[in-house]
């Protein structure tokens, strides 16, 4: 794909003058942003996006998705898509920035609720470009690339066009030399680090980061091998975590194997015989709104052939919310929480 120049920081030109001087008086609050932050797993506190930033942030030129992208200056008017873009920004404490949140995964944990409260909701999913143009965007940050369509809220040169910059995070690349192959943590604090340097603040990129690693640092494998089948949705055909995507990153963090290791790609369909072939000791559950944990349970332990299995007959489940097994910044507390499980588990037995 050849690239295109994407520049943003400055706002569409066909907005009315009364609201081109709201958004002036944002950017002097947005560049009070304080140099603090958090992670989803340690710290309640979310920093104030209400301190300068004009001292740490620099233009940056990036290739996102092999789309290329110039910020002159922060984004001050920012719309998220998908929950791991919007717990990103909020994580950064720049919910100050956000007009708007659409295609949520699940509930924000609390640590950042009430600044979510307080951020429009556009839509439930992808919403259309009407309802993105409404609320005047200068930067749209979106969980996948296909977000980003004539049928959702506009391809990224059209918006390009109307001064709306984009990113896409790179987890989920699909173009040739751009996934990430297997992803890994480093993958994800590389995009922790590359939002940050957008918005003008690296020092919470750092701060987060460095937690994290040592979350994951302090986490203790089983003391015995534990192959373990990430069961993500579907009920006729499993759809399964499979070796080079975040089910593969967090079950390699937390010590476990993999039953699905060796298909090549992030996630994939199965049959229910590979799964009792596999007889997983451990069964992860992704749950979902639209498949719950509960749901999944009713069907492994009706389904005859799936009631053998050893994970099922002993109750050994892990529960992970969906919104969390995105790449992003709850991987590391799902690394810990999984972790953490199967130690549990494994005390009960």
């Amino acid at each position: 794909m050849s690239p295109e120049a994407r520049t943003v920081g400055a706002h569409p030109a066909a907005r009315p003058a009364t609201r081109r001087l709201a958004v002036l008086a944002t950017g002097v609050a947005v560049l009070t942003l304080a140099a603090c932050s958090s992670t989803p797993a340690a710290d309640a506190t979310t920093p104030s996006s209400t301190a300068s930033t004009t001292a740490e942030f620099a233009p940056v030129e990036l290739d996102n998705c092999g789309t290329a992208v110039t910020v002159d200056s922060p984004p001050q008017h920012v719309i998220t898509i998908k929950s791991s873009t919007t717990e990103m920004l909020l994580a950064l404490g720049l919910q100050d920035v956000m007009v708007g949140t659409a295609f949520a995964d699940g509930p924000v944990p609390e640590q950042w609720a009430d600044a979510y409260q307080a951020i429009p909701v556009v839509s439930d999913k992808v919403p259309g470009q009407e309802a993105l143009l409404a609320l005047e965007p200068d930067f749209v940050y979106g969980g996948w690339e296909s977000n980003f369509s004539a049928d959702g809220v506009g391809e990224r040169p059209a918006l390009a066009d109307l001064g709306i910059g984009t990113y896409v995070s790179p987890a989920a690349c699909k173009e040739d030399g751009y996934q990430p192959d297997p992803l890994t943590f480093d993958v994800v604090f590389d995009e922790i680090r590359e939002v940050a340097s957008i918005f003008g603040v690296p020092d919470r990129a750092e701060k987060i980061v460095a937690e994290q690693k040592a979350a994951l640092a302090d986490i203790t494998a089983p003391a015995e091998p534990t192959t373990a089948l990430w069961y993500s949705s579907g009920t006729d055909t499993p759809y399964v975590g499979a070796g080079i995507g975040s089910a593969q990153m967090i079950m390699d963090a937390a010590g476990l194997t993999n039953v699905f290791a060796d298909v090549h790609d992030t996630w994939t369909s199965v049959g229910w015989e590979q799964v009792v072939a596999a007889d997983p000791s451990v069964i992860v559950l992704v749950d979902a709104s639209w498949n719950t944990a509960d749901s999944k349970i009713a069907l492994l332990e009706s389904n005859p052939a799936t009631a053998q299995l050893s994970a099922v007959q002993q109750h050994r489940y892990v529960v992970v919310p969906f919104a969390a097994t995105e790449a992003g910044v709850r991987n590391a507390e799902a690394a810990v929480q999984v972790s953490q499980d199967v130690a549990a588990l494994d005390a009960a037995s």
